[in-house]
């Protein structure tokens, strides 16, 4: 609800990346001191260490994000929900060492293997999975296509939500990604869009589902947009926990600050406070709860 209209309620970010080597809990006690209740901890691939080449390596590496979930939910009082999957950059990057068909191989085991996590539990979404957000060689540009058209289906046959990362090319992204889904059965709102931009309108997003990067500027287009919106979204900071590269995304206090900036926003634009109050609640539970079951 709203008091005095600040947001006092659920507050969650749907995307971030821990390291135990790094700021680990001392990042998610930002968070929570800062008002956040809830995360979704995504797996987080070792691109300055080593990759995992085989289906043991990546349990292992599951296993360590599993774990940091766990220690997490017993030393704070946070809903603490789990994203599993191989990386696209992974599988682009190690092309070069296994080789096209080996790296997919790997790739879609490694898939396989994070469906298994969420069937039993231990793992709420697959992700991020997705394609290369930069260019590539047009024929690991097709490989990517098909090989992502095979990971929606593989969600689609194990009914879990997908958080994607993919180019930023606005809503021809979208739009392509859309057809991709439609192609392998998966529905359009069980596939979101990590790091989004944050205009959330239907023309935009063509109906997929959305976490949005909260950056400077956000709030203004959120603001614009949301009444336009038909799919869910969310809120998020893609934050690293990389003392290498400090400043690269968004900080662990981000989420919510902007939820309280957007309550201000929304009410001083004309909305309603308890149209406010139904938004902020469908973005920080409503909707998660729809797409990871917390």
């Amino acid at each position: 609800m709203l008091v005095d209209g600040k947001w006092i309620g659920p507050i969650f970010d749907q995307h971030l990346h821990l390291d135990r080597n790094n700021r680990f809990l001392d990042a998610v006690s930002d968070f929570s001191k800062s008002g956040g209740t809830a995360i979704m901890l995504v797996h987080k691939p070792e691109f300055s260490r080593s990759l995992p080449t085989d289906r043991q390596g990546y349990e292992k590496v599951y296993s360590e994000t599993i774990s940091m979930a766990e220690e997490i939910r017993r030393n704070f009082d946070l809903e603490v929900g789990v994203a599993l999957g191989p990386h696209p950059v992974a599988w682009e990057t190690q092309i070069a060492n296994l080789g096209l068909k080996k790296s997919t191989e790997l790739h879609l085991e490694a898939v396989s293997l994070a469906l298994e996590h969420i069937d039993s539990g231990t793992a709420n979404c697959l992700g991020e999975v997705g394609r290369p957000h930069y260019p590539v060689a047009e024929e690991v540009w097709e490989e990517a296509n098909e090989m992502l058209l095979e990971v929606l289906s593989m969600a689609s046959s194990a009914k879990t939500s997908v958080q994607l990362h993919v180019e930023d090319n606005d809503d021809v992204t979208c739009h392509e990604l859309s057809q991709l889904c439609r192609s392998a059965g998966l529905p359009l709102d069980r596939a979101i869009r990590h790091y989004a931009p944050p205009n959330v309108s239907a023309e935009f997003t063509h109906g997929l589902s959305a976490t949005v990067n909260v950056g400077k500027g956000s709030i203004a287009t959120l603001t614009e947009t949301a009444n336009r919106a038909i799919s869910p979204w969310g809120m998020e900071t893609d934050f690293l926990d990389d003392k290498n590269r400090p400043g690269a995304v968004l900080g662990p206090k981000t989420v919510p600050k902007r939820t309280q900036e957007l309550a201000s926003s929304l009410l001083s634009s004309g909305w309603k406070e308890s149209k406010v109050e139904s938004l902020l609640q469908n973005i920080h539970s409503d909707w998660p709860e729809s797409l990871y079951g917390l």
